[in-house]
């Protein structure tokens, strides 16, 4: 026993220095390109065929695959919403709740997790097996590789997020009026009520802090590790788990900041 607890502190220690080390690469490779979306270079004539290509492949399909399975998804639950509060007496208060579960707390998550887990995690993968190990990054990948794929991703999760949001809204006015306008006054009143300015803020921001983590964390395992990515992780569960970690994280602060 005595043997084992230097090996067990010493272990610890690794563990720690090697976690640490992951995150200051992360921010690293944040900062980075963070610099390089705010180079004019980088939307020259001769990039920005590239960029936007990416932003077209990685946005257009989850697009139509997620505003159809999202549509679906919140008519079950704007349906569950409404028939609950009808059947305890609460039916004015089923738009609000609403608005709260899908517009600011279901969509923004499910919008994220449907990039990460469709685009920008395979992506990363795909994108490190074709590089050399230890080989050194130059200012031309930076610009035309790695860049246009981290800019989609979040793209998409922003554009996803968006329609969404939007589709949503009205939905649930459909579904609670049916096709009539006279009820659009007191709808807007509701919503309204939900979104101030507060609330907003927190949508945007955490809408913004998913879509950085999405499109960020599997390409900086490929920046970083190169060919041996595909050693040091296997099928991208490492980055998974560190995506999905940030993104509880978000979403634990929202929650936070709307209801504390």
């Amino acid at each position: 026993m005595q043997a084992s607890l230097p090996n067990l502190l010493q272990r610890l220690q690794h563990g720690t220095v090697a976690w640490l080390h992951s995150w200051w690469r992360l921010l690293h490779f944040a900062v980075l390109m963070f610099s390089v979306a705010l180079t004019p270079s980088s939307y020259g004539r001769d990039r920005r065929p590239v960029l936007a290509g990416h932003l077209v492949a990685d946005t257009a399909p989850n697009l139509a695959w997620y505003g159809v399975l999202s549509a679906l998804v919140s008519l079950v639950l704007i349906r569950i919403v409404v028939v609950t509060s009808l059947s305890y007496g609460l039916s004015r208060f089923a738009l609000e709740m609403v608005v709260r579960v899908l517009v600011l707390e279901l969509i923004p998550l499910t919008a994220a997790a449907f990039v990460a887990l469709r685009t920008t995690l395979p992506a990363g993968l795909e994108f490190s097996q074709g590089r050399s190990a230890d080989r050194q990054v130059t200012e031309q990948e930076l610009h035309n590789d790695f860049f246009p794929r981290v800019a989609a991703g979040i793209f998409a999760v922003w554009m996803l997020a968006a329609v969404s949001c939007v589709l949503t809204l009205i939905l649930a006015y459909l579904s609670l009026y049916g096709f009539t306008p006279w009820a659009l006054t007191g709808y807007t009143r509701v919503v309204g009520q939900v979104f101030n300015p507060a609330v907003t803020l927190i949508l945007v921001l955490k809408i913004v802090f998913f879509s950085f983590a999405v499109g960020l964390i599997p390409m900086a395992s490929s920046f970083y590790f190169g060919a041996s990515y595909r050693n040091k992780v296997t099928h991208g569960l490492s980055d998974m788990v560190r995506l999905f970690a940030v993104i509880l994280l978000i979403e634990v602060a929202s929650l936070m900041g709307n209801y504390y």
